[in-house]
């Protein structure tokens, strides 16, 4: 062939390739694009990763390839950038070069050295995302009901700071002291004391530590503290006892109040209670002095009530037995109570306290015991007894005595308007005491009898069986 028909042809092929790559599909920009949204990144992202500006990026990607700094960089980034795009370098060059339209195979050069290939990040899809957060959600409540259980479980601890020891002595001038201790956080103290109506309470900090300011009299001084959770309502473990000693002055006298009886008082009964509260004192003593019948002349000048007139006794009245005195064991905070059994008429009491020292201080109450109806009280000693009984002519119910037979030590007392009858199996064992005096044993041991009693009356025998 000639060198004109040569020329001819290669213009030819040249027309042809133009033709070839004027429309490539689908083109490696539109390549580029499709990896890069598959991978999920944008141009900023790929720009941190490969270290190529983004300019020349997004020239890539639109096929503007005047753009790029020339053939030698251009084939470094596109390299570089299928490797990133995990495509693969080789086919991204000759598809370059197609969309160049230039098919020859140019000469090895240097480019610059291709990044490693970076290692895919995690990715989270939506299913995972709520996996997780439904995890972290369970396993938020599992430690908060633990916790909870854990709390529940354990009561609250009380500790004592001041005073220091369970029980000590502050100087004889001291009216107040100052609690101190240490609990949980926001937990309730409560600090009782014998004579005071309604505890002391404090709340303890956020620190846990509490103090409560309480009174001291003279004597022993006795607090009982405890701890309350108020979120859990568990209390601690042990109530924990303090003991303040106030001393007394040696050269005071023992200071009495009596509470009950009061002046003048009239009982139905004889169990007449006598309370009170002493001072600097180290026992009480009860004694009693009969001074008549009821409504039978005036008592003696020393008592309050001699200046009233005398009611006329429908009946004389042989004089009682006087009860021994009664000597009553003081609380720690000075009180004392204990019930005195007189029988029927006008009495005084006398109530007496006494210090170490000797010196005494002493009370007195005139009382009226007035017994209405009859009031019998049935004891069974000795041995067991069989017993049935009417009060007021009414069958009584023996509910403590199966089949009627009362064991040994059994007592019961009785309350009629006009009469009570008592038929026992055994009279020797069977002791009656009415309105407050003791009869004793009515008959025989072994010997059945039937007693109806009547005050004034005295008791009778009667045939009710």
């Amino acid at each position: 062939m000639t060198t004109r028909g040569q020329a001819r042809s290669g213009a030819s092929d040249l027309q042809a390739r133009r033709t070839v790559a004027a429309d490539p599909a689908p083109g490696l920009p539109r390549k580029l694009v499709a990896a890069r949204e598959r991978k999920g990144v944008d141009l900023a992202r790929a720009e941190r990763d490969t270290k190529i500006r983004a300019r020349y990026l997004d020239a890539l990607e639109q096929g503007d390839w005047r753009a790029l700094p020339g053939t030698v960089y251009t084939k470094g980034f596109l390299r570089n950038y299928a490797l990133y795009l995990g495509l693969d370098p080789d086919e991204v060059i000759r598809e370059w070069r197609h969309d160049r339209g230039d098919a020859r195979e140019a000469e090895p050069i240097t480019v610059p050295r291709a990044i490693t290939a970076p290692r895919r990040g995690l990715t989270f899809s939506t299913g995972i995302l709520w996996a997780a957060l439904l995890t972290a959600g369970v396993a938020a409540f599992a430690i908060y009901l633990g916790v909870q259980l854990l709390r529940f479980a354990r009561p609250p601890t009380l500790e004592i700071l001041d005073p220091p020891v369970a029980v000590s002595t502050v100087d004889e001038t001291t009216t107040s002291y100052t609690l101190r201790g240490r609990s949980i956080a926001g937990a309730t103290i409560s600090i009782k004391t014998p004579g005071r109506e309604r505890p002391y309470l404090v709340s303890a900090g956020p620190d846990g530590t509490w103090s409560a300011l309480v009174d001291l009299r003279r004597g022993r001084n006795q607090f009982d503290l405890t701890a309350t959770d108020p979120e859990t309502g568990k209390s601690a473990e042990r109530v924990e006892q303090l003991f303040i000693t106030v001393p007394f002055l040696v050269i005071e006298a023992p200071t009495l109040t009596v509470d009950q009886p009061a002046e003048d008082a009239t009982y139905e009964n004889g169990a007449i209670p006598v309370q009170g509260v002493a001072r600097n004192a180290d026992r009480v003593e009860i004694s009693a002095a009969y001074l008549g019948p009821t409504g039978e002349g005036a008592a003696p000048a020393s008592s309050p009530a001699a200046s009233r007139s005398p009611k006329p006794s429908p009946k004389p009245s042989p004089t009682p037995r006087v009860p021994k005195p009664v000597s009553v064991t003081l609380g720690d905070d000075g009180t004392f109570a204990a019930p005195v059994e007189l029988t029927a008429g006008r009495w005084a009491l006398t109530v007496s306290a006494f210090s170490k020292s000797g010196k005494t201080t002493s009370l007195r109450r005139d009382v009226t015991v007035a017994y209405e109806g009859v009031n019998l009280v049935v004891g069974v000693r000795g041995g067991r007894a069989w017993l049935r009984i009417w009060v007021d002519e009414k069958p009584y119910p023996l509910e403590r005595c199966p089949n009627e037979l009362c064991a040994d030590g059994e007592t019961i007392s009785l309350t009629g308007r006009t009469s009570i009858e008592v038929r026992t199996g055994s009279a020797g064992n069977t002791h009656f005491t009415l309105n407050g005096r003791s009869l004793g044993a009515l008959g025989e041991i072994g010997v059945a009898e039937t007693w109806r009693f009547e005050p004034p009356d005295p008791p009778r025998k009667t045939k009710r069986s």
